[in-house]
C-alpha cells in the first residue's frame, strides 16, 4: 500500500512537456501598449484634469454656446416618426436602399444621370470611416500593385486606414506653412509626376485638419491634370453643407471631376451634417462605366463588408432616410445645417478680429479664409504644450482648433 502510494505521489508530481506547448500566461506577452490616438488622446487628457476651467478645443464634434452636444431639430423629429414603427431585422450588407439612394442625391446631383443609369456601386458603411477602409480592402484586392497618394497634412487616421489594408502609401504636398494656405503649385507637380493611373486620396471640402480648400479654378486644373495622368479620385467628404452652409456649394469639387468624366470614389458621412456621431451612418459609393459593372464592383463591395461587420446598423439610416426623404424635414435640416455652418463662420470672424485687437502684429487673415469646423492656428508643438499646461487648454500637437464658442 505505502509502496502504491509513493508511486502516485511520484507520478502527481511529474511534469510532462509536450513538444510546441507553453506557458497559458504567455500568450500576448510580446503585446506592448498602443499609442496613443493623437485626437482621443488628447480627450483622455483633458477628461482626466480636475481643473474646473479647461478647455477642449481638439475634438471634432459640434458643440453648443455652453459647449454641450447638438442634437438637431429635424433628427429629434425623425426619431419621433420611427419610434414604436421599426423592427430590430437586420439590414442587407449593402444597408438600406432607400439611405443609399438620398446619399448618392446629395455627392451626385438630384437628377443626376449616373444614378438614373444605375452606373453608381453603393453601399451603407461604417460612418466615413467605414467607407474608407472599405474602399482601401477593395483597392488592396482589385488593384493589389496600386498605392495611393494621402495629402500632407491630413486626418491622421486616413493613414492608418490604408495601412492596415496593406496598400502602400506615397504623400503629395498640400499646405504651405508660410502661408498658412494651399500649396498649389507643389500639389500640381507632384500630381504631374505620380506615375500613370495613381490613386489619390482627396478632401471634397473644408479640408481636414488646415480648413484649406482649392478654389473652383484651382480644382478644375487638377481635374484637368487627373485627366492628362489617368489618376483615379478617392473623395473623403465628411463635412458637405457643414463647411459653406450649402451641400450643392460644399460638393463642387465632385461635380467638377463628373462633368470632367473621371471615374470616381466618394466616402459620405452624416456624423457632422447631422450630427449623428454616434450612430455611425455613412456611404460608400463608386462611378463605375456601366450598369453591369456596378452591380459587379458593388457585390464586391458587400462581400468585403460580410466577414468585417455583416450588416450596418439600422436606427441612423432610418433617421437619415427619414429626414432626406421627406421635403419638410429636408428644408428644416438645410436651415439647421446652415445655421450651424454660419455660426463657425461668425466665430471666425470674431476670434480674427479679438487677436487684432490684442495687438498682435501677426497676420491671422487665415483665420477667415480656411472653411470648415478647425482652425489650422500656426502654433507649434511646444506653444500648444504650453497652452495646455498653463491654461489647460486642449488641443492636438499640430495646432489644429476645433471651433466653439463657450457661453461667457
Amino acid at each position: 500500500m505505502a509502496i502504491r502510494m509513493a508511486a502516485s505521489s511520484r507520478i502527481l508530481s511529474c511534469t510532462v512537456t509536450v513538444p510546441g506547448a507553453r506557458s497559458m500566461s504567455s500568450w500576448w506577452k510580446s503585446v506592448e501598449p498602443a499609442a496613443k490616438d493623437p485626437i482621443l488622446g488628447v480627450t483622455e487628457a483633458f477628461l482626466a484634469d480636475p481643473n474646473p476651467d479647461k478647455v477642449n478645443v481638439g475634438v471634432g464634434a459640434y458643440r453648443d454656446d455652453n459647449g454641450k452636444p447638438v442634437v438637431l431639430e429635424c433628427v429629434r423629429e425623425a426619431e419621433r416618426r420611427i419610434s414604436g414603427n421599426m423592427n430590430m431585422e437586420y439590414l442587407p450588407m449593402g444597408g438600406s436602399l432607400k439611405m443609399v439612394e438620398e446619399t448618392l442625391k446629395l455627392a451626385y446631383g438630384e437628377t443626376s444621370e449616373f444614378i438614373n443609369d444605375k452606373r453608381i456601386a453603393a453601399v451603407q458603411s461604417l460612418s466615413g470611416t467605414g467607407a474608407c477602409r472599405l474602399f482601401a480592402d477593395f483597392q488592396k484586392r482589385f488593384r493589389p500593385d496600386s498605392q495611393i497618394y494621402i495629402p500632407v497634412p491630413t486626418w491622421a487616421n486616413h493613414h492608418n486606414i490604408w495601412r492596415d489594408a496593406l496598400v502602400p502609401q506615397r504623400t503629395y504636398r498640400y499646405y504651405l506653412p508660410e502661408t498658412r494656405g494651399l500649396d498649389f503649385a507643389a500639389l500640381m507637380d507632384d500630381v504631374k509626376n505620380a506615375p500613370n493611373g495613381s490613386f489619390f486620396l482627396m478632401h471634397a471640402c473644408a479640408h481636414n485638419p488646415t480648413g484649406v480648400d482649392p478654389t473652383e479654378e484651382q480644382w478644375r486644373e487638377i481635374s484637368n491634370q487627373f485627366k492628362v495622368k489617368g489618376h483615379f479620385a478617392f473623395f473623403d467628404m465628411a463635412y458637405q453643407g457643414f463647411a459653406s452652409g450649402d451641400p450643392e456649394r460644399d460638393a463642387k469639387s465632385i461635380r467638377i471631376f463628373l462633368d470632367d468624366g473621371h471615374m470616381i470614389g466618394i466616402a459620405q458621412s452624416y456624423a457632422k451634417n447631422m450630427g449623428l456621431y454616434g450612430q455611425r451612418v455613412g456611404c460608400l459609393s463608386v462611378l463605375c462605366e456601366d450598369e453591369k459593372q456596378a452591380m459587379a464592383v458593388k457585390s464586391q463591395l458587400q462581400q468585403l463588408a460580410r466577414p468585417m461587420y455583416s450588416n450596418p446598423p439600422v436606427h441612423g439610416a432610418l433617421i437619415v432616410s427619414t429626414v432626406l426623404g421627406d421635403s419638410d424635414l429636408k428644408k428644416l435640416w438645410l436651415k439647421e445645417v446652415k445655421v450651424m455652418a454660419d455660426r463657425i463662420i461668425g466665430m471666425r470672424a470674431a476670434l480674427r478680429e479679438n487677436l487684432e485687437k490684442l495687438g498682435s502684429t501677426l497676420s491671422w487673415q487665415h483665420v477667415t479664409d480656411q472653411i470648415g469646423m478647425f482652425c489650422y492656428s500656426g502654433l507649434t508643438p511646444e506653444q500648444v504644450d504650453h497652452m495646455t499646461s498653463e491654461y489647460h487648454i486642449y488641443m492636438t500637437r499640430n495646432g489644429r482648433i476645433r471651433y466653439y464658442l463657450p457661453d461667457a
